[in-house]
């Protein structure tokens, strides 16, 4: 694949309590182990917000999965970045080495900005990885990839729907996804990656990140109908395309046989109806 023919990198990050980390900074006295303090955390989080979930910077990326798309929108490729051995620094640097090879292509996530950057860029500095052309920072601010209005450095589309966070977007991506007639969560749920990843259920991890990527692909397919992009028959010719494309991968990869499953063909009314 030339390294031009990518335009857009759709990704999502999984991620897991860094246990040692939060045992020796909100623990310092007791230093349970690892399990038991990310165990302790959450159930003060679930007590004080009816959440248990760990803020990014005590987490870790456990899974990263990304869709390399071609100008016109199509899909490349979906890969899960070091799928065999799930080594956060590794996944965290083929991520960044990725963006700069195929020379910046937009990232498109949904809820990116607030969640899956933060976390491979915080990722980047324990690691000790360079990362000059994200940073930028001799440019100009509105340059700059990190600039929040930059959408050509990265799209997010939580912020395209909210109008950069003027409104809520209650429901997420699940809801975006199951309004084109896509499958959004199913039997995992992004609260229970802790879970999964101390049962080490790795594999299933990996699956439901690639399901949200696909998720969150048909989504940006939709966002460039919305802002005049593509036109619609364009947008469902490659909907088609891509449905046939997951059809012929289903042996290499079963998640797409799930994925497949809950598919839902989005009822067009202007078409459809009575």
């Amino acid at each position: 694949m030339a390294k031009n023919q990518v335009h857009f990198l759709v990704f999502d990050v999984e991620s897991v309590a860094d246990g040692e980390l939060i045992a020796k900074l909100r623990y310092p006295d007791k230093r349970p182990s690892a399990k038991k303090a990310v165990a302790s955390y959450r159930a003060e989080l679930f007590e004080k917000y009816e959440s248990d979930f760990i803020p990014y910077t005590f987490q870790l990326p456990i899974s990263i999965a990304v869709a390399k798309i071609a100008p016109d929108f199509r899909l490349l490729d979906l890969v899960c970045l070091d799928e065999e051995e799930a080594r956060p620094h590794v996944m965290t640097d083929l991520f960044w080495r990725g963006w700069r090879d195929y020379q910046q292509p937009t990232l498109v996530s949904f809820n990116g900005r607030t969640f899956d950057v933060p976390l491979l860029e915080l990722a980047a500095f324990r690691y000790g990885l360079r990362l000059p052309r994200w940073y930028a920072l001799a440019a100009r601010s509105f340059d700059q990839p990190r600039n929040r209005y930059n959408v050509e450095a990265h799209l997010d589309l939580q912020e395209l729907l909210t109008n950069f966070g003027a409104t809520r977007f209650t429901g997420g991506l699940n809801l975006a996804a199951n309004l084109i007639g896509k499958p959004g969560k199913t039997d995992v749920q992004g609260d229970m990656v802790q879970d999964l990843y101390e049962e080490g259920r790795i594999q299933e991890i990996n699956d439901y990140c690639r399901c949200d990527v696909l998720d969150t692909y048909f989504v940006f397919l939709r966002s460039r109908v919305l802002v005049g992009e593509l036109d619609l028959d364009e947008e469902q010719g490659i909907i088609a395309e891509t449905k046939t494309w997951l059809t012929k991968r289903v042996d290499e990869v079963p998640a797409y046989a799930s994925y497949l499953q809950n598919w839902g063909d989005w009822q067009n009314m202007w078409r459809d109806a009575d």
